[in-house]
């Protein structure tokens, strides 16, 4: 019990806490609680803890920054002049959700620790600190990330700042000594890459997890530590993606889909999320139909042990999130559930409404943050595709992609009676930062961008299997789309090896993401009767999408394979929408696809103009500004201390 309530004090900021200065990298050094010494074999949990706290007292403005910025959300009548500033691109340093503070808080911890902590302890031979070095080094690293994704470049400091002298030096105050995230990249990689291979720190109390308190509304919130890492070669693979460094960003996602048996498993939403009117637009509905199961959803319900989790065994989905407190007790809670409209930390709760579409007091009509057209349009667009298990017969309606109806609840109030949307990401208070389709996702960006489409495309119709993927005249068949060339060059190569025999054993029993919320589409498709449609091509798909671009932005295309490299790109920002909508990186996921299409293609050739992601993600948030300039001026907030 002990041992239980010390972890939590250091989660919640006891031992590490910092207070607010008015310079973002000051500290009043006789306010910490800082031990030069970190030469106790314990210190590695308390610290790590102390600087998982300072990650979860920025989360909030993480998620704000890039969701009010993206094209998946609109402002409301509820909805905050510091939020309204952010989805209009007019905010300045007064606004509350600009601090550059909280992320230097961050950094400022890790580098205490790397500089301060033995890294040579060992109990029966084990260097006992190394995990949770690694993390210091790891989220340092992500959290240099995220500043530069939001202000350019930026003060970079990797010694601890424990005096007011050290804040005020100009190696760091002055602008023209600030950073970019290439350069960053450039000091940060050599430990990175040292440490990649390091564990997860994994805490437990006794037999159990991390008891994480009683919510207010009753029921338990379990806290699985490993989950609240931030694995290396994840952080490596988004710097590398970030920067252009495309093969390199492939060997980093691949590396750890090796490394912790990542599956893309074959979660899915079922049918009967439908509204009726909609169920009634599927040609032949009924008993004949094979549901899916309803277990996408559980992505944000990890009040409990998840049984997608890495720790569980399954290969599964949960990486790494940030779990706001369950109530003020335990620690730092979190604006986001309310703000998107659930009141997650209520004392009053009716587990007979709490999935109901009326009367559920819990949903808040005073949310400050809907879901945007744009949002709701492409999720319409998408079609559900399935198998009749009595004729065998594929067939494809066109009622939407399923995970919208999971993603956003259409209620009512149930005093004012007025309907309204709720968005139910944020219902267990918890922040994702990875999940396994966030990797699979942007391994398909990287190795699409190496001149692989087909490979990238194989990821959202079908999972990476080895069987499929062979250069077998059978495997051949069952993914003609997928040419011969990228088998031997790309899955054979260097970066993916899918194919190499240490490796081919691991990359079985994968799923093609799109078919989370469009059914039985690549693999899930399997014996339908011949003769009927085949359901989510590649040759249709991407033929759609280039007469799509080409239409909006009115660019001609080349004929050539850098229009299917640019038209996957999109899909596959279509899919990060889908699977990843509100979850905290669409703003940072635009801006990286831009740049991309700003450089050369893999043949080194200028696709369309050198401007061409510049316009393109202008014209994407026309909704919430209109004449956004076509260059990167806009991208930042101003630098506040």
């Amino acid at each position: 019990m002990k041992k239980n309530i010390l972890i939590f004090a250091a989660l919640c900021g006891i031992f590490f806490g910092m207070t607010s200065c008015e310079d973002y990298l000051e500290t009043k050094s006789n306010r910490l609680a800082y031990d030069p010494a970190l030469d106790q074999k314990t210190d590695s949990m308390f610290f790590t803890l102390g600087i998982l706290k300072a990650v979860q007292q920025s989360i909030d403005q993480y998620v704000l920054v890039n969701e009010m910025r993206g094209d998946l959300t609109q402002v409301n009548q509820y909805t905050q002049e510091d939020l309204k500033e952010l989805a209009n691109f007019t905010a300045d340093i007064t606004n509350k959700y600009d601090s550059a503070y909280l992320y230097y808080r961050i950094i400022n911890n890790c580098n205490y620790y790397i500089m301060h902590r033995d890294s040579t302890l060992t109990t029966q031979g084990y260097k006992v600190a190394i995990p949770e070095i690694a993390q210091a080094h790891s989220i340092r690293a992500w959290a240099y990330m995220q500043l530069c994704k939001t202000y350019g470049k930026v003060p970079f400091v990797t010694e601890p700042i424990t005096s007011i002298s050290q804040a005020n030096a100009d190696e760091y105050k002055l602008p023209a000594n600030w950073k970019g995230l290439d350069e960053i990249l450039a000091i940060l990689e050599p430990d990175l890459i040292h440490y990649r291979d390091a564990a997860l720190p994994y805490y437990r109390v006794g037999d159990t997890d991390i008891n994480g308190g009683q919510q207010n509304f009753g029921g338990q919130k379990t806290i699985i530590s490993s989950q609240l890492m931030f694995p290396v070669n994840l952080v490596l693979g988004d710097l590398y993606l970030e920067t252009g460094q495309f093969e390199k960003a492939a060997d980093a996602y691949f590396k750890y889909i090796y490394r912790y048996r990542l599956q893309a498993t074959d979660m899915g939403v079922s049918t009967s999320v439908l509204p009726d009117e909609r169920l009634r637009e599927i040609p032949n509905f009924g008993s004949g139909y094979r549901p899916r199961g309803d277990d996408w959803s559980w992505n944000f319900w990890i009040s409990g042990t998840s049984r997608y989790s890495v720790t569980s065994g399954l290969r599964g989905e949960q990486i790494t999130y940030v779990p706001g407190a369950a109530n003020k007790t335990y620690g730092t809670t979190s604006e986001l559930p309310a703000l998107f409209g659930f009141d997650y930390y209520t004392s009053e709760f009716n587990e007979d409404t709490l999935i109901s579409s009326v009367g559920n007091d819990q949903y808040l009509e005073e949310r400050e943050v809907d879901p945007s057209q744009a949002y709701l349009d492409l999720c319409n667009k998408q079609v559900l595709y399935f198998q009749s298990s009595t004729t065998q017969r594929m067939i494809a309606a066109e009622v939407g992609d399923l995970r919208r109806y999971v993603t956003v609840n259409n209620t009512k109030s149930s005093t004012s009676q007025n309907e309204f949307s709720m968005i139910r990401k944020y219902m267990a208070a918890n922040v994702n930062i990875y999940r396994g389709a966030t990797v699979f996702l942007r391994l398909a960006e990287a190795i699409n961008r190496m001149g692989y489409p087909d490979a990238a495309f194989a990821i959202l119709r079908d999972g990476l299997n080895a069987a499929d993927l062979d250069t077998t005249q059978l495997a051949l068949q069952r993914c003609a789309y997928v040419k011969e060339s990228t088998r031997r060059n790309l899955f054979l190569g260097n970066y993916v090896p899918v194919l190499n025999d240490v490796y081919r054993s691991t990359f079985s029993g994968n799923y093609g993401i799109h078919g989370r919320g469009s059914g039985d589409v690549g693999k899930k498709a399997e014996g339908y009767l011949s003769g009927s449609i085949e359901p989510f091509t590649m040759d249709t798909i991407v033929g759609s999408k280039i007469q799509e671009l080409a239409s909006i932005y009115g660019i001609t295309p080349t004929g050539t394979i850098n229009d299917t490299i640019n038209a996957v790109e999109d899909l596959i920002c279509d899919e990060y929408a889908l699977e990843l909508a509100f979850e905290g990186s669409r703003f940072n996921d635009l801006t990286r696809l831009a740049r991309h299409k700003n450089r050369p293609m893999p043949d080194g050739t200028q696709l369309y103009s050198s401007d061409w992601g510049y316009r393109w993600l202008s014209q994407k948030l026309a909704a919430k500004r209109a004449g956004l300039p076509a260059d990167d001026s806009w991208w930042y907030l101003p630098f506040s201390k």
